[in-house]
């Protein structure tokens, strides 16, 4: 019979009771005792893994799904040396700690919050593996011989002698299919690890993805939200920087990590070979068609699928211009034209407001309700407390404040967020009262969760304001509401019978599923055994369960073996590649990586 461990409430200071709780449950796993682990965490506790125990990005929820977990894992994992990583902090009864630790494969890092002596919340993250350690720092490499003799080669001649060689003669380890921010930063680490990698881009130049978005384009995160791995932007970088000063950053970034980069190169399909256990990729190398055989293949091409342009009745007859958001780079001459802007997002308010801003009659038309959040709000009340100079004075690394921030699982990130956007929607009253004034929709998600949440179920229905909301306040861009039902010559109409004047009509109408590129690149058979990407299982519109608890098929073990999928925003690619960089490179080298409930496949979107 299993014995109840009891946890005293007070036992010291936070850093005794966080002793004293990290030595029972290393005590309990030693011993096998699944039971008396999961009896150290809170009856609802939630253990959330990044590959350290998974080899998968698990959330387990209660003390029946950590007691499986560990029935299942224990013994290949082999946790040990838990320790206090530095002074542990109490507040509201919380007591907080970093903490480390390791398993048979490599080292970890977790943080945890205790409750009246028992785990409310433990993350564990994999940090590196045992014997396959980056080289930097004192392991770095020297760089040269110190030993004169024939024959030596220059850093410039290995790196041509590579160039040639891999895809040709020497086949990559991994191909990454897309080198836009997430395919560099995942590039990065597998360099860093020792992982011969391989990034295909259609585009011309690393980079371009940014710079042929429309002209006024910023990013509308901080710029401490999003550095990319190992290299953080210069600290003189304004908060907001344009989108080509970042497109040349990602290219100067891929020079300067040395990746193994095919630009101008297009990826025609692929399909696995169960004989060799390899994928063939066939790509067009500037006109050349090249067969590559990888082990593992990555899709990083960005947070969603093919541009989404609905199919409206009398598209065809249109007698101006037609543009996806994708496609509108805000060049040419507008002036005097009248702009049909059809969405009501980040995109569809920074074209509007270039539009505007190049002297065209715009009219935004809202086809649902979008959360507003005001750039300053979202920064002082959301972002600054983790991703700031503060933040940063304060001894938040991006590191940590990477860690926080998936420190709460996805069923207790609402309750986290809703006080945010109640703050937020109190300080900014005027604000959204003035917009509702003009007659604009808004929300601030289904329960009140806002911005993050609205992203990680949808993808979509919100607008970070940088200037585009006084706009519609102010009547300089006009606003209509309602669903498109037939495009006209010379304009749009509503389902209420509107008609809308329109010489030009930009679609900010988003994007479909990553899946469609699996169906597309590889087969259809594949992207059903793989399933809809993003959402969580929350129910809530485009995200309909089941319950995952974890984005669904990004960064972990997918339903197809050697095949996964990488993406996200810039803060979201530099924290998860992290991890699977780490998954790829325990195969490569042959570390068993028993993988704990791989995702089922589902499909509703």
């Amino acid at each position: 019979m299993t014995q109840t461990t009891a946890v005293p409430t007070e036992r010291g200071g936070p850093d005794e009771t966080i002793t004293f709780w990290l030595a029972e449950f290393d005590d309990a796993l030693r011993a096998g005792d699944s039971d008396r682990a999961a009896q150290l965490f809170e009856p609802d506790g939630y253990w959330r893994d990044f590959v350290a125990f998974t080899w998968n990005l698990k959330t387990l929820e209660g003390r029946e799904q950590i007691r499986r977990m560990l029935d299942s894992q224990l013994v290949a994992v082999s946790p040990s040396d838990w320790s206090l990583d530095e002074p542990a902090s109490a507040s509201d009864g919380v007591v907080e700690a970093w903490v480390s630790f390791e398993t048979v494969a490599g080292r970890g890092w977790a943080h945890l919050r205790l409750r009246d002596g028992r785990a409310w919340t433990l993350l564990t993250t994999m940090q590196e593996l045992r014997g396959h350690e980056e080289k930097r720092r004192r392991t770095r490499e020297q760089g040269v011989e110190h030993v004169i003799r024939r024959g030596r080669k220059t850093w410039l001649e290995r790196k041509r002698e590579r160039q040639e060689t891999l895809g040709y003669t020497e086949q990559p380890y991994t191909v990454i299919i897309g080198g836009g921010q997430g395919g560099i930063g995942l590039a990065a680490r597998l360099k860093r690890l020792g992982v011969p990698t391989l990034v295909i881009e259609k585009n011309e130049r690393a980079g371009d993805s940014w710079r042929k978005r429309y002209k006024s384009l910023h990013l509308h995160d901080p710029v401490w939200y999003d550095h990319l791995p190992y290299i953080p932007f210069p600290d003189d970088w304004p908060v907001f920087p344009s989108k080509d000063k970042v497109g040349d950053w990602l290219e100067h970034y891929t020079a300067i990590m040395e990746l193994d980069y095919w630009s101008g190169t297009q990826c025609l399909n692929a399909d696995f070979d169960d004989q060799s256990g390899t994928w063939r990729v066939e790509v067009d190398r500037r006109g050349e068609r090249v067969e590559l055989r990888p082990t593992q293949l990555v899709f990083a091409l960005g947070v969603s699928g093919y541009p989404n342009i609905p199919h409206v009745e009398g598209a065809e007859s249109f007698a101006g211009e037609q543009w996806h958001s994708s496609e509108f780079t805000g060049e040419g001459d507008v002036e005097g034209k009248r702009a049909v802007v059809i969405g009501s997002n980040n995109s569809a308010h920074d074209i509007c407001a270039a539009l505007w801003d190049h002297g065209a009659q715009v009219t935004m038309v809202q086809r649902s309700s979008t959360h507003i959040a005001r750039s300053d709000s979202l920064m002082s009340l959301a972002l600054g407390p983790l991703y700031s100079e503060e933040a940063l004075e304060a001894g938040v690394t991006t590191e940590k404040a990477d860690m926080l921030f998936a420190s709460w699982p996805y069923r207790l990130l609402p309750g986290v967020q809703i006080p945010v956007y109640e703050q937020m929607a109190e300080k900014d009253a005027e604000f959204y009262g003035r917009l509702r004034d003009a007659g604009f929709e808004l929300d601030f998600g289904e329960d009140g969760s806002g911005l993050f949440l609205k992203y990680l179920r949808r993808g979509s229905g919100y607008y970070i304001d940088v200037g585009a909301s006084q706009l519609v306040i102010d009547g300089e861009v006009a606003l209509a509401r309602g669903q498109v039902t037939r495009i006209h010559p010379d304009g749009v109409e509503l389902d209420d019978g509107t008609i809308l004047p329109a010489d030009l009509i930009v679609y900010a109408t988003g994007y479909g599923s990553m899946n469609q590129w699996l169906t597309d690149l590889v087969s259809q058979d594949v992207a059903d055994r793989v399933g809809k990407v993003w959402g969580y299982g929350s129910d809530t519109t485009r995200d309909p369960g089941p319950w995952e608890g974890e984005l669904r098929n990004m960064w972990k073990p997918t339903n197809v073996d050697q095949l996964w999928i990488h993406g996200g925003n810039l803060h979201q690619s530099r924290h998860y590649s992290k991890y699977l960089a780490l998954q790829i490179k325990a195969r490569m080298e042959g570390v068993p990586t028993p993988v704990y409930e791989v995702q089922q496949t589902h499909h509703t979107c």
